[in-house]
């Protein structure tokens, strides 16, 4: 029975084609298209004031030289949000609760700050590994630290993400199995249940939306501190 609520994180297939290749079909509905209009409707309106509000808080933090990762920032964003929405469908799986695929977005991004900031200012980089002011005996062991939680970063960003998005999904599942059993012999409890059942898929919804500016924040931060 607890194997079972894991099936959901499984990508679900009729006749071995997988049903995410139809689902992933939705984001593109997202994407900004052309027009001739010299007037934009009111999607393109709203899609436009959105890319911009969320560019403007994510360049917000960093210095002129880091606004040129606007372009890798934001479609990342848009697609984490993408991938964490999908799994609210049904007959579909969320991509981003696999730690395989979170660290292979997540490793390569952080590596990729620092590598930036060791060949553009080296010793400001290689600065924050050591505080201002830090007395003698204390040097090797904050370095040490300082170093540690430098590596660490790609995996909290990957874990991060994993664990929210696979703590609610399994928290839905449950919930939404015990409306079914319910439903018989207790209506009044499986009622309350389901009620909770629809706040959380809203609380769910605002989770899927909120880790992936969480996740290119952090990025944007970590950015910040080497450009």
């Amino acid at each position: 029975m607890n194997l079972s609520f894991f099936d959901q994180f499984l990508s679900p297939q009729i006749l071995g084609i997988p049903l995410i290749l139809m689902a992933m079909t939705l984001p593109s509905l997202l994407i900004l298209t052309a027009t001739n209009r010299l007037i934009p409707n009111r999607t393109t309106t709203i899609q436009t004031w959105a890319i911009f509000m969320t560019t403007k808080q994510l360049m917000a933090p960093m210095n002129k030289p880091g606004h040129k990762w606007a372009p890798i920032l934001l479609p990342l964003m848009l697609f984490l949000l993408s991938l964490n929405m999908l799994g609210l469908l049904p007959y579909t799986f969320t991509p981003t609760t696999q730690l395989s695929m979170n660290m292979g977005l997540a490793i390569p991004l952080w590596l990729a700050t620092v590598l930036i900031g060791m060949r553009n200012q080296p010793t400001m980089s290689l600065g924050h590994l050591l505080p201002e002011g830090t007395p003698t005996l204390l040097v090797p062991m904050l370095i040490m630290i300082e170093t540690i939680s430098l590596f660490i970063r790609p995996l909290a960003l990957g874990v991060r993400l994993t664990a929210n998005l696979t703590a609610g999904h399994l928290l839905i599942q449950l919930i939404s199995t015990a409306v079914f059993v319910l439903i018989p012999t207790m209506t009044a409890t499986a009622s309350l249940a389901l009620m909770v059942l629809l706040l959380l898929t809203g609380l769910e919804i605002a989770v899927a939306m909120i880790q992936a500016y969480v996740f290119t924040l952090l990025l944007s931060l970590y950015l910040q501190e080497n450009v």
